[in-house]
């Protein structure tokens, strides 16, 4: 983190002695900037552990995981600060922590649709969990075809001397939605690739988001004839 914050004080500060006086400064902000990602950690354990019990509950309702997988991240140093440059705003652990909601993340990957609406409601129903802000992709999916339910929300944190809010962002997204993410990350991120192949592949890219969305509800649909046949067989004599 240091030397993240050094560079960006070389680009913008010339003067050695007001260097100086941002260095005491970072020095004074390493130790609580470990903290505040200390505390990032353990509200994403948090949120975690509240997706394991509910996946664990609802397997016994729909004899079924709603949850096929669950990724956690903290967001990394450079990018963080990047952000904070590109907002204009220092980086102090007290501006990090009141201007960014997505230090702490996590991806939730659900087998339909259904259950990630199931598994939001459930979360944000918890009398510990706040809701800062919520984003549909789903409903109302990105230009690029990028479809997922997007959620910041507030946990408390228990420390040994005190309880602390964090924000934790959450994200909600089937199977293929959250490989057609990664594709398209891969895709935007590879180097010297022409503007015209690029704008192809993205044409391309959001086709295969419609099809991918056809595809879990067809899917979905598969699944409740599957559950209806089931259920119908219960009450056969």
């Amino acid at each position: 983190m240091e030397n993240n914050f050094q560079n960006i004080i070389n680009r913008t500060l010339p003067d050695d002695s007001s260097k100086k006086a941002i260095r005491k400064l970072i020095d004074k902000n390493t130790q609580p900037y470990r903290e505040l990602m200390a505390y990032y950690k353990c509200a994403l354990m948090e949120i975690e552990t509240k997706f394991n019990v509910l996946n664990e509950e609802l397997s016994l309702q729909y004899d079924r995981n709603p949850i096929e997988t669950i990724k956690s991240r903290i967001k990394p140093t450079e990018s963080i600060l990047e952000k904070m440059e590109r907002k204009g705003i220092f980086p102090t652990v007290e501006s990090i922590e009141s201007t960014l909601n997505d230090i702490a993340g996590i991806r939730v990957v659900c087998s339909y649709t259904s259950d990630i609406y199931m598994l939001a409601d459930a979360l944000l129903a918890q009398d510990d969990i706040a809701l800062i802000e919520k984003k549909d992709y789903i409903k109302i999916p990105k230009e690029n075809g990028y479809r997922s339910l997007h959620l910041i929300v507030e946990t408390p944190i228990f420390l040994h001397d005190r309880k602390k809010m964090m924000k934790v962002e959450v994200q909600l997204r089937t199977l293929s939605m959250d490989w057609w993410a990664s594709l398209e990350h891969k895709i935007k991120y590879k180097k010297d690739i022409p503007k015209d192949v690029t704008d192809n592949l993205t044409v391309k890219l959001k086709e295969c988001a419609k099809t991918a969305a056809a595809l879990d509800k067809k899917m979905e649909q598969i699944q409740k004839e599957a559950d209806q046949y089931l259920d119908d067989k219960k009450f056969e004599f």
